[in-house]
């Protein structure tokens, strides 16, 4: 049996080139974030307010998260270069993104746990400080939504126009997943308060925590998907995979196409892959150069490991 082995591998090669647009992006949000905290806490303090105590201390979990996202982007830049990261560092930035959303899942049980004790022990709510404040709240976190949305029309998220997707920046999601649920909540907390201040609902409070507490959640786990499929390489099911396979069994360069005996896909970059393919070919124009041309056109495959085997292809 004749192996012959070629991969487009160079060590120097930039998978990512990062975001900075989402990095600054990220830190001003999260210095928007700590600023607004510490005036809730500050304000709950002086006007003896749990209710402000509480939302201040449950936008500290927003600014340490957007923290860790901005971190992350700071971290994959600094190590770009650094050759121990075999297909650079851009995994850095996924992995931040499903910490954050680990964190976002515990916000949303915190929110829960507490709105339930609410609700079977109602305290008194300082509903004129409380709607100040939320209101307040609900400002900061839409200006900090066109910050990051800023970012990610000049990041580097685009359009994949071979497949008609739309792949986003995860670590610059998950920031703005935290700003979208607080001011989600802050509009729940609105809705709540004013029915508790004109109506006497007191319990809407609660209830409208619970509901958010459920809102939160479902992005959260959506996120969870998203970059745990990145960080356990599960891109298999991609329409990339589908079209290497394609490529392989209908290119006219080869007499008698050659047969696909192994196939790995993974991603590398935001709209990059590896790939690694084994084939068994009679054609003896099927060498790993001519693979590698037939599978050059698709430009998301930044690296290409062949392998042929001459001997009879089965059928």
């Amino acid at each position: 049996m004749n192996s012959q082995n070629l991969s487009d591998w160079t060590h120097h090669h930039v998978f990512d080139q990062g975001n900075p647009a989402a990095e600054k992006g990220t830190r001003l949000v999260m210095a928007i974030t700590a600023l607004m905290m510490v005036v809730e806490i500050a304000a709950g303090w002086w006007f003896n307010s749990m209710a402000l105590l509480a939302d201040g201390w449950h936008m500290s979990s927003h600014a340490v998260a957007i923290g860790l996202s901005a971190l992350a982007y700071s971290a994959a830049r600094r190590y770009s270069g650094d050759h121990r990261f075999a297909f650079g560092t851009w995994k850095i930035e996924v992995l931040a993104g499903f910490a954050s959303a680990i964190f976002l899942l515990g916000v949303a049980l915190m929110m829960v746990v507490a709105s339930v004790e609410r609700i079977f022990s109602p305290q008194p709510i300082h509903f004129t400080e409380a709607i100040i404040v939320a209101v307040a709240g609900l400002a900061v976190n839409v200006v900090c939504a066109l910050i990051l949305s800023g970012a990610h029309e000049h990041g580097h998220a685009h359009d994949d126009h071979h497949h008609g997707q739309h792949h986003h920046d995860l670590n610059l999601r998950s920031a703005y997943l935290h700003v979208i649920a607080d001011a989600a909540t802050s509009v729940l907390a609105i809705i709540a308060l004013a029915g508790g201040m004109l109506y006497g609902w007191n319990w809407l409070d609660p209830v409208m925590g619970i509901v958010g507490a459920a809102l939160v959640a479902r992005w959260a786990l959506g996120l969870v998907r998203d970059t745990s499929r990145v960080l356990l390489d599960r891109e298999m099911d991609h329409p990339v995979v589908a079209e290497i396979r394609s490529a392989i069994s209908e290119d006219s360069a080869w007499k008698t196409p050659p047969q696909i005996v192994d196939l790995h896909v993974w991603r590398v970059g935001r709209e990059k892959f590896a790939l690694i393919l084994s084939l068994a070919a009679e054609d003896p124009a099927v060498t790993p150069a001519s693979v590698k041309r037939v599978l050059g056109r698709h430009e998301e495959l930044a690296h290409i490991s062949v392998e042929v085997n001459r001997h009879a292809a089965r059928p």
